[in-house]
């Protein structure tokens, strides 16, 4: 069964599957959530943004640079995976921002968009933002860079995404939003000690849903050995994250910080 996922006039997610709203109950299983067990409006029914990227540990990070970019309550320190009832994904939460791992590989991301584009929809969420944040390599570019996609290409160059199904060849369209990769363009120029550029980004086999940021941690053109010391690498992981937050802070109205944080 394939699904269709857009957004309905109201700007609700909706997913053009007719079995959902027929269905007694959908366990969203990988995330540890349902229909019955939980009441979804009521737990991200006003998430606006959607963060998601491959370590758990990294996205628990996100959440709490978040929790402090908002101005929240607390220290953040102390949030919690609302994914802990399983091990194959991990999900924090700061204001309307979802932070999501979705671990490597293309059945491993499948499966976590797959759930969680129905939490959104069972949820009633308006007007989300899904954002990938990454690493990546480059090629002809500096490392430390942050590369915002417009479009992702196979391994023949092409932007296109297959799929089989029902013994049906599937081809998907994998251009990204491009209101949404320039808007974010826009916003790194509140932080001009990185580069940012938008370009295309190769990747076997994967599909990404909305806007992917990542950073570049070497020119695959002069080699493919990271060498670069082990905290400069941790600095250059936070660089997608610092644009992310200026953009969702700038998104929300909220005055742009003097100084971004760094840690």
């Amino acid at each position: 069964m394939t699904e269709t996922t857009g957004y309905a006039g109201s700007g609700l997610v909706h997913v053009k599957n007719p079995y959902l709203d027929s269905m007694e109950e959908d366990v969203l299983y990988h995330l540890d959530l349902g229909t019955k067990t939980h009441n979804l409006p009521a737990m991200f029914g006003d998430i606006k943004f959607v963060c998601v990227g491959g370590s758990p540990n990294r996205m628990r990070a996100f959440a709490q640079f978040m929790h402090k970019e908002l101005g929240l309550a607390g220290d953040g320190e102390d949030l919690a995976d609302i994914c802990a009832g399983t091990d194959r994904y991990a999900m924090y939460r700061a204001g309307p921002v979802l932070s999501i791992s979705h671990g490597m590989g293309i059945p491993s991301i499948s499966i976590m968009l797959h759930e969680l584009i129905k939490l959104l929809h069972h949820a009633k969420c308006r007007d989300v933002t899904i954002i990938r944040i990454g690493t990546s390599g480059g090629l002809g570019i500096e490392a430390g860079s942050v590369v915002i996609t417009d479009m992702a290409v196979d391994s023949s160059f092409k932007p296109r995404f297959e799929q089989v199904v029902l013994d049906d060849v599937v081809v998907r369209s994998t251009e990204l939003d491009t209101d949404l990769t320039e808007e974010l363009l826009a916003c790194s120029k509140e932080i001009p000690d990185f580069p940012t550029l938008i370009g295309h980004t190769m990747c076997t086999y994967d599909f990404y849903e909305a806007a992917v940021v990542c950073v570049t941690l070497l020119d695959r053109l002069e080699g493919d050995q990271i060498r670069v010391p082990r905290e400069v690498l941790g600095e250059y992981q936070q660089r997608p994250q610092r644009l992310v937050a200026a953009f969702i802070r700038k998104r929300l109205g909220m005055k742009r910080k003097a100084l971004l944080s760094t840690h």
